[in-house]
């Protein structure tokens, strides 16, 4: 008979000395005979508060049935979630990029602790994700993320809706009145009619389809819907294929390679996915439109001559996974010689307005508004901004410049989604620019340059822009500029000092104090 390979588990399972810890693994439920499978973690971020995970506890039913019938022993563990839509506008967007390195070091704080021997990582929205592969990255242990899947389109006066365009665009509507009390009201109840990530591809959704180009999901998981059976199937079978991942030592530092990062760069720019994904790595279809289209590997398929092979959970090549994917139709997944834009979705402009870069998503721009020219209205915040659009004291002509909203001045980076919807809603898409050192929505549409670096907090350039400056977007020519003499710029650096700090307690104190710039993906100093 075989002898059983070490687990990592082993550490408090065997022995005289761990008699105490098997007394405590015996006091949860845990059998003798349980002892000799692997234990694995199930990060899941289930809440109430959050649309993409309330449909968490169906999951988790499906991914213990798998764990256990591959012959392994479930451990569930939860971790927080905020959602981005809720958060938006206030206080509490301060919260959501930096929620991902608490998501990041509370896994590696349950898993090394208990000697897992490997992780289900089961998550669904904007920095959720990321969160969650950081953890499998830095950790290096077996481990295989389920997404919770995207929401369906919700339905009124016979037209689909979804959140941000009949829900956030229509501040700017019910402000210009164009837009009654009676059709606001059914638009926000259809806009988002149950349990999934925002309809879109939005951050949340962005990030599942970027995380099973990497490979560490299962093929058609990214895509499927939250409320399918076919999300049900696929976490039962991640659960049976963390055991083998666990008895086969394939962890996740063997799949995050070169290769399936660059595989997942270019399934992220030919989808036209959210700008964030420049932090952790349009037409009018849905996710549900690319799900019935055969999901990511149809994406994968249309992509085959440029991929690069690697290795996925599923122990299948993504070329593999590729060749036998099926395209339902050309019009959601089209060929690459009727793409919808020549280049792909995300752009990165650099001048002297943003030495160290700023992203845009440039397939979300018209064509009218890639090449723009106008004077700088300036603002400290998000708040102040958003009081001048609804008031509406912004005029043609102008580049709203909003700043310290960055990762260290905000702190924590806060999306734009609401601005940027209202200058839609309001009718001012191809009257007025937007840059800032903060972050924009998945969402976002129209020209919205956001990870201005250096950020104001630092020094940047964009901390001594002036109103009445001449600010010049050229996507084309991938230039941000801002017109001002060498010396003039010059004089206005040295003459700029600091402001304090918006927040100086708690947990974001310390963020701020740590945080590195957009332009290195705003992570922690020393990790």
């Amino acid at each position: 008979m075989t002898e059983r390979k070490k687990l990592r588990s082993d550490t408090i399972k065997k022995g005289v000395e761990r008699i105490p810890h098997r007394a405590l693994l015996h006091a949860t439920g845990v059998t003798r005979s349980a002892l000799g499978s692997p234990f694995v973690g199930v990060a899941s971020s289930f809440t109430d508060l959050i649309p993409g995970h309330i449909g968490m506890r169906d999951l988790e039913r499906f991914i213990e049935k798998g764990i256990h019938t591959g012959g392994g022993q479930a451990f569930f563990f939860g971790v927080p979630g905020i959602c981005d839509g809720i958060a938006m506008g206030h206080r509490g967007m301060h919260y959501s990029l930096p929620s991902r390195e608490l998501i990041a070091d509370m896994i590696e704080s349950v898993a090394l602790a208990h000697c897992l021997d490997g992780l289900v990582l089961l998550t669904n929205c904007d920095k959720i994700t990321p969160g969650m592969l950081m953890a499998a990255g830095r950790l290096n242990i077996p481990a295989i993320v389920v997404t919770a899947g995207p929401m369906m389109t919700g339905r009124y006066q016979l037209k689909r809706r979804s959140f941000v365009r009949d829900a956030y665009e229509t501040i700017g509507k019910v402000r210009n009145k164009t837009v009654g009390r009676r059709e606001q009201e059914c638009l926000e109840m259809e806009a988002c009619p149950g349990p999934g990530a925002c309809q879109g591809l939005y951050t949340a959704n962005t990030m599942a389809c970027v995380t099973e180009t990497l490979g560490l999901s299962l093929a058609g998981c990214a895509t499927s819907l939250a409320v399918s059976s076919r999300k049900r199937r696929i976490a039962f079978d991640s659960g049976v294929r963390i055991v083998d991942l666990i008895r086969d030592d394939i962890r996740p530092r063997d799949i995050l390679t070169r290769n399936a990062f660059e595989n997942a760069i270019r399934v992220d720019m030919a989808l036209g996915g959210s700008t964030n994904t420049a932090l952790h790595i349009p037409g009018d279809h849905f996710m549900e439109d690319v799900e019935y289209a055969g999901g990511i590997p149809a994406v994968l398929k249309r992509l085959s001559r440029m991929l690069k092979s690697a290795m996925t959970v599923s122990g299948e090549d993504i070329i593999k996974i590729a060749r036998n994917a099926t395209i339902e139709g050309d019009d959601v997944i089209r060929p690459l010689k009727r793409a919808y834009h020549r280049e792909g979705g995300i752009a990165v402009l650099k001048g002297n307005l943003a030495p160290a870069g700023s992203v845009v998503k440039q397939t979300a721009v018209s064509d009218k508004m890639k090449q723009f020219s106008g004077t700088a209205r300036v603002f400290e915040s998000e708040e102040a901004a958003m009081k001048a659009l609804l008031k509406k004291k912004v005029r043609a002509g102008e580049v709203l410049v909003i700043r310290y909203e960055g990762p260290k001045g905000g702190p924590g980076m806060r999306e734009m989604l609401a601005p940027t919807a209202t200058v839609i809603g309001m009718g001012l898409a191809e009257k007025v620019a937007l840059v800032t050192d903060g972050r924009f929505s998945g969402g976002t549409r129209g020209p919205c340059i956001g990870h201005v670096s250096p950020e104001a907090m630092e020094g940047g350039p964009i901390a001594v822009v002036q109103d009445g400056d001449r600010i010049t977007i050229d996507i084309p020519k991938r230039a941000l500029t801002l017109h001002l003499p060498a010396e003039e710029m010059k004089r206005r650096m040295a003459a700029w000092q600091p402001p304090a700090p918006k927040i100086r307690t708690g947990w974001l104190a310390r963020y701020a104090a740590n945080v590195t710039s957009a332009a290195t993906g705003a992570v922690m100093k020393g990790l």
